[in-house]
């Protein structure tokens, strides 16, 4: 599913990644784990295809993504990538359901079809009461759900989650880990996980640990 080869990236004299090797099955659970400044988000980010690595290939099932440009790497990000945040970043002045909506329709889907494909997810995740909703009006679980939601919306390869858990209370980050698993085993959904969270880390199938730009 996902394969990159000798990722390196410098910032200035700042070595942060140092040639990265990583995989990816299809339906797997990957975390990375680690400290603060060991290369986690920035691997995270190049591999998602939102920043640029200095060296080094990436595939995601057969496609060198690291060769893509301009229009063309921004509809296959949008068509086959899906990211969670430790932030939501829901729009605040659309409904949960057109923040999830949104990645549809800029993939030129038909608006029907979004919709129904949303309201679905929605439901799936708990929040069918909810989907006319502004996000000043969800909790922070239910705003991360719909952030959940939105990356699922085009069904894509992969789901790339940086800290997802990172500002949720104890409840909903066992929550949303619960619901990571149960996605995978209900539709083999693909998960590639930054996180501090050693529950979340516990559950993945399996567990990579970053050090000093390097998994080690």
């Amino acid at each position: 599913m996902l394969k990159a080869e000798n990722i390196t990236k410098n910032y200035g004299q700042l070595a942060v990644l140092k040639g990265v090797d990583i995989s990816v099955e299809k339906g797997e659970i990957v975390s990375i784990v680690g400290s603060s400044g060991a290369g986690k988000s920035t691997l995270l980010h190049i591999l998602g295809t939102l920043d640029k690595a200095d060296a080094g290939t990436i595939q995601i099932n057969d496609q060198v993504v690291s060769n893509l440009k301009g229009r063309e790497l921004a509809a296959f990000r949008n068509k086959h990538i899906g990211f969670v945040f430790q932030f939501h970043h829901l729009l605040p002045e659309f409904s949960a359901l057109e923040n999830v909506c949104i990645p549809g329709w800029i993939a030129g889907r038909k608006k029907k079809e979004v919709l129904a494909d949303a309201i679905s997810l929605l439901k799936r995740l708990g929040l069918a009461d909810r989907i006319e909703n502004k996000p000043q009006q969800l909790s922070g679980g239910e705003q991360q759900r719909v952030a959940v939601a939105r990356a699922l919306i085009n069904q894509p390869l992969i789901v790339f989650a940086d800290e997802p858990t990172g500002n949720l209370d104890s409840k909903n980050a066992k929550e949303l880990h619960e619901l990571f698993v149960s996605l995978r085993d209900d539709f083999k959904q693909t998960f590639l996980i930054v996180t501090h969270n050693e529950d979340l880390a516990a559950m993945s199938d399996r567990r990579l640990h970053m050090k000093d730009g390097m998994i080690v």
